[in-house]
This record gives C-alpha cells, structure tokens and sequence, in this order.
C-alpha cells in the first residue's frame, strides 16, 4: 500500500531534480528580478490606494469579497451611512473652520498667570493670545460714545495700551473721576495678585455697572447711540458677574457660585455667546451634581448649537459613570459589550472624534500646561483647557479612565478616511495645528495634532517583500554561480525534509 505512493513521491524528485539540474544563473536573475519587480509594482499599488481610501486595497478585498464566503459579516455599510450623514452635518456647517473662542474658565492673569511667570520664568501666553483678548476687551468693553464719559474716555485708551503698567495707571486715573466699572475690571485681572484681592474689585466693579447700566436701560430705545452704550454696559454686567462666580468657585464656595451663574443665565438668556453653562457644568460636577449636570446637557448638547469639548466630553463622562466601576475589557471582550457599556463606549468615541487630543492629558500621557485666554475648538488649545479644569472629576469617577485607555483610540478605525470625510461632526479642520501654534507657547509645550492612520500590514508586508526580492535580485547577478548552488542546496535540503516526513508519518513506528 505505501509503495506506490513512495515510488511516485522519488519519481516526481527525480524530475524536480532533473529540472533544477538544467537550470542556468541567468534563469534566476531573471527569476529573482521578475519577483522583485512584481512586488514592487504591488507596493506602489497599495501604497497610492492607501493614500486615496485609507486602507489596503488586498485587506479592503478580503474582508469584502473572502471574509463573506468564509461565514463572516461585511460591516461597512453602516460606515457608509455614517459617512453620509457626516457629509450631510458638513453641508449645515457655516462657522468658520479655525474660529478662535474667548476661553469660558481662562485665569486672571495677575492672581494666575503672573504668578506662574515669577515662579518659572516662563510667559504662559502668546502674543497672539494676548492681543486677542485686547480686541476683545475694546469690543465688550468701550462704545463710540465713551467721549462723554471722561473715565470711559480713559479707559477706552487704557484698552489699547500695550504696556501692563500703563493699563493699570490709566484705570487708576480713571476712578480719581468716578466710580468706574471697567476700571475695576482691569485692575481685578491684573494688578490684583490674589483671587481674594480680585473679588473685592469685582464686588465694587457690580455697584458701579449695576448703576451704568440701570442709566442705560432707561435711554436704550433713543437712538442708535443709547442703544450701543447699553450693549456695551450690559456686556460689562454679565462679565463683572460671571468673575465673580468664577471668584467664588476659586475659593471654594462652589454652591455660591453655582447660584449666581444660574441668576445670571436667567437674567441674561440671550448671552450665549459668553458660554456660562460650562462655568455651570464644571461647578456642578464639583459638587457631584450629576442629576443637575445632566439636565444643562440636556439643554446645550442640541444638534443646532454649537460643541464643545466640555459638552461632548462631559456627557462621556456621565455614561461611563454608569458602567465603569465594573468595566473589565477581558469580560467585555468574552461576553461582549451590554447596551449601557455599549452608550459609554459611542459617548467616548463621539467625544474623541470631536477633539481626539484631549485623552492624552486626562490620561496623563502628556504634561499639562496653563491653558491659555483663547481656544480653538476641536484644537489642542481647547484640550488643555478642558483637561486642567476636568481631570479631578474624571478621577473622581471610579474606572472612567481605565474605560477611557481601553476604548478611546478605536475612533479613529470608525472615522473614514481622509479627513474631509466626517463621521458624526463635520469634517476636521485642518488648520488647527497653525493656530495652535499662535496660541500655545511652543517654547515648553509641544503642539498635538491630529492622529495620523498607521500603516495596515500587508503595505508593510508587500514592503518587507519587495526589498527581501530586490536583495535576492541583486546578490544573484552579482553571483549568479553562488546564488545557483545556494538555490539547489536548498532545494535539496527541502525534498530530503519533506521525504523524512513522509516517511515517518508512513511508519510511525
């Protein structure tokens, strides 16, 4: 029984041997050059497919056209869908790409930022950060009709002024005239060098607003330069207010200040653009609050309102609340994922796509600095200030970052690619690396960006090939006789192994 197959496997060697025998060094230059060209013209293939979709054209093909024959599922439509929906959400966006915002929770610069300054030696704001914020103190702050108002004349000066001492000498020029609420504003800010010294300029700075702008209400309606000084008094109020909530949360009266931003967003409703509900979100998730931090999600996480990092990654925060004092990812992973686990883990996807460079500082992967006086939403600026103010509430949740670790770089396998493709938001700006750059000081920090998609395998595969075969080709028209003798060598080696098995699986004893 076993003689006829032995008696063929010798006949079909002695061919093969016969074969190789015959064979001459210029067949396995051309042999091992062919090979090598093949590869070669592969790995350009996967290469340009990769840079044009995003992933391997061979792995694109098994999962489409193999894995289904084999019993397995295709899950790329629901990718399409997404992206389709994606799209759509582009289309409704009309906001600028890289629109810089006032930072809702930024420090005072003299009880915080200066004292940073004394303690490293370091300037934790840019120039481009700082001038920023002067156009926005002459945009809130000051109004055509300030001539008729000699301390607002001053302070409209005050507000241009470059110099920090001559800021503070022009607003203390200013209250010698009157009691004058931008004048407190700025001396609060900077020459104050505790938050205990600010609240008390604040707390004078409401009794001269809250008069200012009582005069103001009264005369709104009399023409188009009432109306201005009224706007104008009524953005120093709401900003006089929201300082000292901010004052008050500073030093730990956080249910204090947690009435007075609601008092404030009732009497204001319209002042959005002041974003008061993440000064709200971020006291009430120091008090614990969580049932009341839900009801501002509520409100402000509306498909019509602009995101943020604190909305999106806040109202993470509260699903993995529900489900990551028992998370595991081994028990997750054997018997899957349950639907609350499941609306943690889209919460945390949905969140890392909106910024994707926030769970590295609250993961602590990447050193803190102070955050700066503008953001850049969706940038790195944003992230650092969303991680200097969050990472104690998300300690405080017990397993939040432990399901954060495990789950938070699976976005960006979801995302299609390239990123002018959106999943959930509109697409990512590509412009936020460049303004970052103008907002965070680079001289200690190093600027995130958007994470880049590795490359699949069989890209490093074809590569690997092609170099091994392009080696081969070279060695063998350098040494064609060399190479030859190594070739049948080998192929000896291999028909004597594969005989010894055959043999030994036919006569096991």
């Amino acid at each position: 029984m076993l003689m006829v197959p032995c008696g063929l496997f010798f006949c079909v060697s002695s061919i093969v041997s016969m074969f190789l025998n015959t064979l001459t060094p210029k067949f396995y230059v051309a042999l091992t050059g062919t090979s090598s060209l093949i590869s070669g013209l592969i790995l350009i293939f996967e290469w340009w497919y990769f840079r044009k979709y995003g992933t391997s054209f061979i792995e694109q093909v098994s999962v489409s056209h193999l894995r289904p024959l084999l019993g397995g599922v295709d899950n790329s439509s629901p990718t399409n869908s997404n992206t389709s929906n994606g799209d759509a959400d582009s289309n409704r966006q009309s906001v600028s790409e890289c629109k810089v915002w006032r930072n809702p929770l930024n420090l005072f610069r003299g009880a915080e930022y200066n004292r940073y300054t004394w303690v490293t030696g370091r300037e934790p704001l840019t120039y481009y950060d700082m001038n920023l914020s002067a156009q926005d103190h002459q945009t809130f702050f000051t109004c055509d009709s300030d001539h008729l108002r000699p301390a607002d004349a001053i302070m409209q000066k005050a507000w241009r002024e470059r110099n920090p001492q001559a800021r503070i000498s022009a607003a203390h020029e200013a209250l010698e005239l009157e009691d004058c609420a931008t004048a407190y504003i700025l001396l609060a800010e900077e020459e104050a060098t505790t938050i205990v010294e600010a609240e008390k300029l604040f707390k004078q700075a409401v009794k001269a607003g809250e008069g200012c702008y009582r005069r103001s209400q009264q005369l709104q309606h009399h023409g188009a330069q009432y109306e201005a000084q009224h706007r104008r008094d009524t953005n120093v109020l709401v900003y006089i207010k929201r300082r000292l909530a901010m004052c008050s949360r500073k030093l730990g009266r956080t249910r204090e200040a947690v009435k007075m931003m609601r008092d404030l967003m009732k009497e204001f409703p319209l002042l959005s653009m002041f974003n008061i509900h993440e000064n709200l979100l971020e006291s009430l998730l120091e008090l614990q609050n969580y049932a009341d931090v839900q009801a501002v999600l509520a409100k402000y996480d509306d498909i019509s309102l602009p995101k943020s990092a604190t909305i999106c990654y806040t109202a993470a925060l509260l699903k993995a609340r529900a489900v990551s004092d028992k998370f595991s990812p081994e028990a997750a992973s054997r018997r899957g994922l349950s639907t609350a686990e499941m609306n943690a883990v889209e919460a945390i996807h949905r969140a890392v796509e909106f910024n994707p460079h926030v769970p590295k500082y609250l993961l602590e992967m990447k050193s803190l600095i102070l955050p700066p006086e503008h953001i850049l939403k969706r940038g790195d600026s944003e992230a650092i200030a969303y991680a200097f103010f969050h990472l104690q509430h998300w300690k405080r949740v017990e397993g939040a970052l432990n399901l954060l670790h495990c789950t938070w770089e699976g976005t960006f396998r979801m995302i299609p690619y390239p990123l002018e493709k959106g999943h959930l938001f509109y697409p990512y700006p590509i412009c936020t690396e460049t303004a970052d750059r103008e907002l965070l000081p680079t001289v200690f920090h190093e600027v995130s960006v958007y994470p880049k998609k590795e490359l699949p395998f069989f890209i490093l595969f074809t590569a690997g090939l092609c170099s091994f075969t392009a080696m081969l080709a070279l060695l063998t028209h350098q040494f064609p006789e060399l190479m030859g003798v190594f070739a049948k060598a080998v192929s000896l080696l291999h028909r004597s192994h594969t005989l010894t098995s055959s043999l030994c699986k036919s006569n096991p004893q």
